[in-house]
């Protein structure tokens, strides 16, 4: 990796890590660039702006998310155990070591959706893309006989999104001690619901 290439990566990780903390919209190239002992003209020679900025942290997350939930749940078995996987890796995810205030996905979309422009586009299309991947999961599922058939693949996504928002909710903003449990014992509620019944 050339050294022009070494500081850009490092200057993202520290942009991921501030605006994990602080919004996307608090992210400026005047403070990153003091963040990282550089100058703004320095800083700004690698995004051109602060939107560009916004969406290569943007693009950061996304890679990391898939390296860190996705690709990994993968190698589950079809059906249940991968849905598990991508369950238990998400709620991870949300106290990820780079992550210091949480999900960035969840806080961007609470900053962003009445804010249009390319940040928010960006963070639609990903987001649409995890709904369509855990709606996929749900219907091999149904394939493999271990969700009932009648099952809504797109409702079961929204349902296991709504759990991972709350426990963000609780853990976060409310410091709930109980949070992880009460996630996972949602998520095994909404299991028990979409089983078929020969796997009850």
């Amino acid at each position: 990796m050339r050294k022009g290439e070494a500081t850009r990566e490092r200057i993202l990780e520290s942009a991921l890590e501030l605006a994990s903390t602080e919004g996307l919209t608090g992210l400026s190239i005047g403070r990153l660039a003091d963040r990282n002992g550089m100058s703004k003209s320095g800083l700004f020679a690698h995004f051109g702006s602060k939107e560009g900025l916004q969406l290569d942290v943007l693009e950061l997350a996304t890679a990391k998310f898939r390296d860190s939930v996705f690709t990994p749940a993968l190698r589950a078995d079809r059906g249940e155990p991968r849905v598990r996987a991508l369950f238990t890796r998400w709620l991870d995810w949300a106290d990820h070591q780079s992550l210091p205030g949480g999900c960035l996905f969840t806080a961007a979309a609470a900053e962003l959706d009445d804010q249009p422009g390319p940040a928010r586009d960006a963070l639609v299309e990903a987001q649409r893309q995890w709904t369509d991947t855990l709606a996929r999961a749900a219907r091999i599922a149904i394939d493999e006989r271990h969700f009932r058939a009648d099952l809504d693949p797109y409702l079961f996504a929204f349902q296991l999104h709504s759990i991972l928002l709350g426990y963000h909710h609780a853990r976060r903003l409310l410091r709930d001690p109980e949070a992880g449990r009460r996630a996972r014992d949602a998520f095994e509620a909404l299991i028990t619901s979409a089983r078929s019944r020969g796997t009850r």
